[in-house]
């Protein structure tokens, strides 16, 4: 199989296989029908954060928040579009750290709203604070492009 990303499905967790010969859109998981390639924000767990993050090779960009923090959910619309103006290039998810607080201590979170980009089951870059959907939409393409050029 040539041109195929492996994507695990952020609603469910299950790992899938997806060509480039087919068209984003078609992209659906093969265990729950979710679409794969969904240009909205999706929700995650714990235990799906750490598969996607650990096997994705498209990159996914995780905002990590908590309902308390004011930047945070006035940065919520701009992610969302970003993800928008990235579908089919980039994932976006979110991570709450007030519901999963160990993840916060695991990845040396001190702050947010803190944006991490994974890629080829590697950390890649973060982006601290909130930002308008311009810069994070630059701060993903730019951080993915330089580290397809490393690996």
């Amino acid at each position: 199989m040539t041109n195929a990303h492996r994507l695990t499905c952020l609603a469910c967790g299950q790992l899938n296989r997806v060509t480039a010969a087919r068209p984003a859109a078609a992209a659906k998981c093969g265990t729950c029908g979710a679409a794969l390639l969904s240009p909205k924000v999706a929700a995650l767990d714990l235990a799906v954060h750490d598969k996607a993050s650990r096997n994705d090779e498209l990159p996914l960009i995780v905002d990590y928040w908590a309902p308390w923090c004011g930047p945070c959910r006035m940065m919520a619309p701009e992610f969302a579009k970003a993800a928008a103006q990235l579908a089919g290039k980039a994932r976006f998810a979110k991570i709450n750290t007030e519901d999963h607080p160990a993840i916060s201590q695991r990845l040396g979170i001190r702050g947010i709203p803190l944006l991490i980009l994974w890629q080829n089951g590697r950390e890649v870059a973060r982006l601290p604070g909130a930002r308008p959907a311009d810069q994070i939409a630059d701060f993903v393409a730019s951080s993915a492009a330089r580290a397809g050029a490393k690996g």
